[in-house]
């Protein structure tokens, strides 16, 4: 069986104040469907820049990367889109809520993308919303909501439209240490009842912990993997 996720020999080199930075140096990494996984390192690692990979936000420069079968260069930009629009669910250290929505109006946005059914998005909305935790705070806008209750909503919203994979960069960067370890839960028990595969960007040692798998980076290069 071909592995969900192949990233192989993929370089990505960013220019800053007119100079090349290499991201990513020939990295090679494999995950299979159903995995909770970590990508351990400290800034500048490239672990945020493998989830852009993954999620079709950026190509790399060298090498390729497929997802789910498709390699992700060959798609074009709009084609990008839907991919990511109905394969990945984006959980992100800022939040990324639309403020002016309320919370349920912020799960549902993507499923409006999708052309579902008004009374369909209602109805998972609120379930996902439930969920989490936070069914009584459908009505709130994100200005009205704690940190760890907007990041709550946050994947409420990635996981609106059942997708395959959960890319998640630095989701406790903003929370105590108890909301935080409360959110890796959540993810523990959505990743066991759906099967759906995680793949975090961290360097917070309890979200590390809790990876059944860890790929630890350096410089844009892997130095070390297994469990935590």
């Amino acid at each position: 069986m071909e592995s969900q996720i192949i990233l192989e020999r993929a370089s990505k080199i960013y220019r800053a104040n007119g100079l090349p930075v290499r991201a990513l140096n020939g990295i090679n990494l494999r995950l299979e469907k159903g995995e909770f996984t970590v990508l351990a390192g400290p800034s500048g690692s490239g672990k945020s820049t493998i989830l852009h990979l993954i999620g079709a936000l950026d190509q790399p420069d060298e090498g390729k990367v497929v997802v789910a079968g498709k390699d992700l260069s060959r798609l074009s930009t709009k084609q990008q889109s839907e991919f990511r629009l109905h394969r990945i669910g984006f959980v992100f250290q800022a939040y990324n809520l639309i403020p002016v929505l309320t919370a349920q109006e912020n799960v549902e946005y993507p499923l409006l993308l999708q052309g579902v059914s008004t009374q369909e998005r209602e109805q998972q909305s609120l379930s996902l919303l439930k969920r989490v935790g936070l069914l009584d705070q459908a009505k709130k806008r994100p200005g009205e909501m704690s940190g760890g209750q907007q990041q709550r909503v946050a994947v409420a919203r990635a996981l609106a439209t059942r997708p395959e994979i959960i890319l998640a960069d630095e989701p406790t960067a903003n929370l105590d240490s108890q909301t935080g370890n409360d959110l890796i839960t959540l993810f523990r028990e959505l990743n066991e009842q759906f099967h759906t595969t995680f793949l975090f960007a961290s360097h917070d040692p309890a979200v590390i912990r809790q990876g059944r798998r860890v790929v630890r980076l350096k410089d844009g290069q892997v130095m070390e993997e297994g469990s935590s």
